[in-house]
């Protein structure tokens, strides 16, 4: 008996691992995703505010992290500091809901950012959840940061620091 319990928990496992795979590049990666409340054109534009002063805010912190550890650790300090810039979007566009901000591992699918496609799998993110979070999200990589190479006002302080961590990594502009 405890070799066909053994057996079998050896099947399963590797069942597993051959259809849901492992995948330890995943966890070179730090994503963002910010969930919008719906899929209505208020909703959406809105989720495009948010992203754009969650970015602006979070430059300073993580301009000089070199490592997705240290990355991680820095939003989570500062997950209510997150949470606020949300909210204050929110507030001054007159919405009725507020955001939640949190650090997650989460099974995401696999996406293409520029020259880089991230398999489908389990990844460490940050993810901000517009009211009821039912609506198309938007999505990044927070480290290395991809997300905070273009389209932000304060990045050429930060450009040249972020593109050699990104450079570290092999990615090629």
């Amino acid at each position: 008996m405890r070799i066909f319990i053994s057996v079998l928990s050896i099947a399963v496992l590797t069942f597993f691992l051959v259809f849901f795979g492992t995948n330890d590049s995943n966890n070179e990666y730090l994503r963002i995703h910010i969930r919008a409340n719906s899929n209505q054109t208020v909703d959406q534009n809105i989720k495009y505010q948010i992203k754009d002063a969650v970015v602006d805010a979070m430059i300073p912190f993580l301009a000089e992290c070199e490592t997705k550890e240290k990355s991680y650790q820095i939003i989570e300090n500062n997950l209510q500091y997150i949470e606020n810039v949300a909210n204050n979007v929110l507030i001054l566009n007159n919405y009725n809901y507020t955001c939640n901000a949190k650090m997650s591992y989460e099974n995401f699918p696999t996406r293409t950012y520029g020259n880089l496609t991230l398999e489908s799998g389990f990844y460490d993110a940050l993810i901000l959840e517009l009211g009821e979070a039912v609506g198309d999200n938007w999505w990044c990589v927070v480290y290395p940061p991809l997300c905070f190479v273009n389209g932000s006002t304060n990045v050429s302080i930060f450009k040249s620091r972020i593109i050699e961590i990104i450079k570290s990594f092999g990615i090629v502009f």
